[in-house]
C-alpha cells in the first residue's frame, strides 16, 4: 500500500523532448500528486507541456513491463533476467558464429538520446558486438544536419543553434517550433521567445506549405510548394552575390570557396525560382535584402527542410545563408552551444566526429554515416536473401514499425527473424515480434542529465536530478542490462566470422 505523509518537491528536467523544461513533481509518498511547470528553473522558467505529464502515466501504468519476458505460443511470460540475458547473449552469438558479424542488427530509437547511461554504456556493449548493421531514429529526422556540420566544421555534433533571445530577425523554414519548441534547437517556452523578438521590433518569418501555429503569430508567411525549399535558398543566395549584399565580415577569414558559391548560385535567379517554389521573385528578393539588413538574422530550418530528395542541400545552404551574412557565431545569429560536459571533446577522443560512407548497405549500397545505416533500409536487409542477410535483431527504446518509412514491410520482416530482442518496457507494434523483451526503470526510477540536448541548448545551463524513486529489487537500469549483455558476448567463445556489407 502506498505510504502516505511524506510530502515533498522534486526538482527535475522533463526528458520526454528536447525542450528540457525545468519541473516540480509534488509527492505524497510514493505517489505523485502533481506535475507542474518550475518557475524558479532559469532556461524554462516555468514553461511546460502536456508531455511533462506523461511522466506520471509511463512510472504508473499497468502495462509497462517491469520483468523479463519470453513470447510463448500462448503468449509473453515472465522469465527471470539471468535466463533472459543468456538467452539474449546467447542467440545473439550464435547467429553471428554461423551467419557472420553483421547478422546481427540493432535499432536504437529516441529516447535512449535522453538517457546520459545509455548513451556512455551503448558504446562498449557495441564494441562487444562487433556490427556494423546498426541503425537508428537519426537518419530518420536529423541526419542531414549532422552531415552538413562535419563537412562545414569538422564536427557532426558542431550543429549551430539559433539564437533566438537576441535575434533581430529570424526566418523559419520547414519547422513549427512553437509546437516543437525546437528540434537541434532546445528552447523551452519558444512562443514566449518569438513574442520576445517582436516586442523588441524584430521580425518573424516563416516559410512553410502549411498555416502552422508558428506561421500563425509570425510577421510574415510564405506558402511554399512543398519539397522546393532548396530553390529558395538557392535564389535568396543569387540576389545577396547579385546585388553584393554577401558581407561575412571577420568569418571571411575561416572561409574558402566562396567564389565557387557565387558561381553555383547565379544561375538561381528569383525570376527563374520563382515558379517552381510559387512565391512571387519579387518577394524573394525583398526577403534576401530584409535578411541581410537585419543587425543580427538567422535562418533555423528543420524536419520540413531537411527531409526531403534535397534535404542536405537544403540543410547546408541554409548554414550557407547564415555564413555570408556573417550571422555565423554572433549573438543574435547562429551559435555553438557551450555545454558543461563537452560531448564534441568526447567523441573525438573516441573516433566519432562523422564519416560518411566508410560501409555500405548490402541491397541499394547506400551509404553509412556516423556508422548507422539508414533505417529505411533495414526491411530490404532483413527480407533480401543472400550473404550478409540481417537475422537477428536488438531493438532498444525504439517501435520502428511506426516511426519509420515502409512501416507494414517492416513488420512483415521482422515476423521471420531468427531471433530478436527487444530492450523496452513495452509490447508495441515493433517489440511484439520480439522472443525476449527486457525492460528497464522508468524514467522517474533513474537519475538524470541531460547530456545530449544541451549541445543544442538556445542557453548554456546544467542541472541534475537523482532519481525521484527507488527501483525494485530485481529491476535493471538500461546501462545495466548493456553492462551484463556485452559481459556475456564478449566472454571466451568461439569467434564470429567477418561477414556482411560492402566496405
Amino acid at each position: 500500500m502506498p505510504s502516505h505523509g511524506t510530502a515533498r518537491t522534486h526538482h527535475r528536467t522533463c526528458n520526454i523532448c528536447e525542450a528540457m523544461c525545468g519541473i516540480d513533481i509534488e509527492v505524497d509518498g510514493d505517489r505523485i500528486t502533481s506535475i507542474r511547470g518550475d518557475e524558479r528553473d532559469p532556461f524554462s522558467r516555468g514553461y511546460i507541456c502536456p508531455k511533462a505529464l506523461a511522466l506520471q502515466d509511463l512510472h504508473e501504468d499497468a502495462d509497462r513491463l517491469r520483468a523479463p519476458v519470453r513470447r510463448t505460443a500462448s503468449g509473453f511470460q515472465r522469465i527471470s533476467w539471468d535466463d533472459a540475458l543468456d538467452e539474449v547473449a546467447g542467440r545473439l552469438r550464435d547467429v553471428q558464429r554461423r551467419h557472420g558479424r553483421d547478422a546481427v542488427a540493432v535499432y536504437l530509437g529516441n529516447p535512449r538520446a535522453h538517457n546520459y547511461a545509455s548513451l556512455l554504456y551503448l558504446i562498449p556493449f557495441l564494441e562487444a558486438l562487433r556490427t556494423r548493421s546498426c541503425f537508428s531514429s537519426n537518419s530518420v529526422d536529423q541526419l542531414p544536419h549532422h552531415l552538413v556540420s562535419t563537412l562545414l566544421f569538422g564536427h557532426q555534433l558542431l550543429v549551430p543553434v539559433p539564437d533566438v533571445d537576441r535575434t533581430s530577425f529570424l526566418l523559419i523554414v520547414g519547422a513549427n517550433p512553437v509546437v516543437s519548441n525546437g528540434s537541434l534547437m532546445s528552447a523551452p517556452g519558444m512562443p514566449r521567445r518569438l513574442e520576445a523578438i517582436r516586442a523588441r521590433g524584430g521580425t518573424i518569418v516563416v516559410v512553410d506549405p502549411r498555416r502552422t501555429e508558428t506561421a500563425e503569430i509570425a510577421d510574415r508567411h510564405h506558402f511554399i510548394r512543398p519539397g522546393t525549399d532548396v530553390f529558395l535558398m538557392l535564389g535568396l543566395l543569387s540576389t545577396l552575390f547579385a546585388e553584393r549584399l554577401v558581407a561575412p565580415g571577420r568569418l571571411g577569414d575561416f572561409m574558402n570557396g566562396l567564389a565557387d558559391i557565387e558561381r553555383l548560385v547565379r544561375g538561381f535567379t528569383p525570376e527563374r525560382v520563382a515558379p517552381r517554389v510559387g512565391i512571387p521573385a519579387a518577394q524573394i528578393r525583398e526577403l534576401a535584402r530584409a535578411f541581410a539588413a537585419a543587425r543580427p538574422a538567422v535562418c533555423y530550418g528543420r524536419i520540413g527542410a531537411c527531409l526531403q530528395e534535397f534535404g542536405a542541400l537544403t540543410t547546408w545552404l541554409i548554414a550557407v545563408l547564415n555564413l555570408v551574412t556573417g550571422n555565423l557565431d554572433r549573438p543574435g545569429g547562429a551559435m555553438f552551444a557551450r555545454p558543461a560536459v563537452d560531448v564534441v571533446a568526447l567523441q573525438d577522443l573516441l573516433g566519432q566526429r562523422g564519416e560518411l560512407g566508410r560501409s555500405r548497405t548490402r541491397v541499394r549500397q547506400l551509404p553509412a554515416f556516423a556508422g548507422e545505416y539508414p533505417a529505411a533500409a533495414l526491411a530490404e536487409e532483413i527480407l533480401t536473401e543472400g550473404p550478409g542477410q540481417i537475422r537477428a535483431l536488438l531493438t532498444m527504446a525504439g517501435n520502428p514499425v511506426l516511426s519509420t518509412p515502409n512501416g507494414r514491410t517492416l513488420d512483415r520482416a521482422l515476423a521471420g527473424l531468427d531471433f530478436m530482442a527487444s530492450i523496452d518496457f513495452y509490447i508495441n507494434e515493433t517489440t511484439r515480434h520480439a522472443h525476449v523483451i527486457l525492460p528497464p526503470t522508468g524514467p522517474l526510477e533513474r537519475d538524470h542529465y541531460d547530456l545530449a540536448f544541451h549541445v543544442f541548448a538556445v542557453r548554456n545551463t546544467a542541472k541534475y536530478a537523482p532519481a525521484l524513486f527507488a527501483p525494485a529489487d530485481d529491476a535493471r537500469h538500461d546501462w545495466q542490462i548493456l553492462v551484463e549483455l556485452g559481459a556475456r558476448l564478449a566472454a571466451p567463445g568461439p569467434a564470429a566470422p567477418l561477414a556482411g556489407h560492402t566496405t
